[in-house]
């Protein structure tokens, strides 16, 4: 099986890109272009630069305000209860999938598409389920389970 990218594809990523990379990358295939240089040499010295620039800028990230250092992003933990209501809501949407028709292909449609709805419509009703007060595996996991890192480490010793 041979794939092969359109050019529509590539185009798409392109105006996605940023405008001044889009620019640098242009002119650097368009020297390569002209040069008629060998590509996989070129390849090769551009994945050097590269790995020195990346290289250059984890010594930077250690010292904070440097210019060339990536903006730092938190991520936030989700609430210990969100977590299992989330798995909650999987299980509920297990136990309702299991129960909607087998042969439904006049609600729910044919092949793949149908089944595609068929488990959308079990996500949706698992989630508005447990977003309740659910059946109550939300609050036993909580509860068999302490939250925070100092309860994990008195439960550990």
């Amino acid at each position: 099986m041979i794939v092969t990218a359109t050019p529509d594809l590539v185009l798409d990523v392109l105006e996605a890109a940023d405008p001044v990379t889009q620019r640098a990358a242009t002119a650097k295939l368009d020297a390569l272009k002209s040069a008629d240089a060998d590509f996989a040499a070129a390849m090769d010295a551009e994945i050097g630069k590269a790995a020195a620039d990346q290289s250059a800028t984890r010594g930077s990230e250690l010292q904070p305000g440097a210019a060339n250092s990536p903006p730092v992003q938190m991520i936030k933990a989700p609430a210990s209860g969100e977590v299992y209501r989330k798995f909650e809501a999987f299980i509920l949407q297990t136990f309702v999938e299991t129960m909607l028709p087998k042969e439904s292909e006049e609600v729910f449609g044919k092949g793949t598409a149908g089944g595609v709805w068929k488990s959308m419509l079990a996500e949706q009703l698992g989630n508005q389920l447990a977003k309740g007060k659910g059946i109550g595996i939300a609050k036993q996991l909580a509860a068999a389970h302490p939250a925070g890192p100092d309860a994990a480490a008195k439960a550990g010793s």
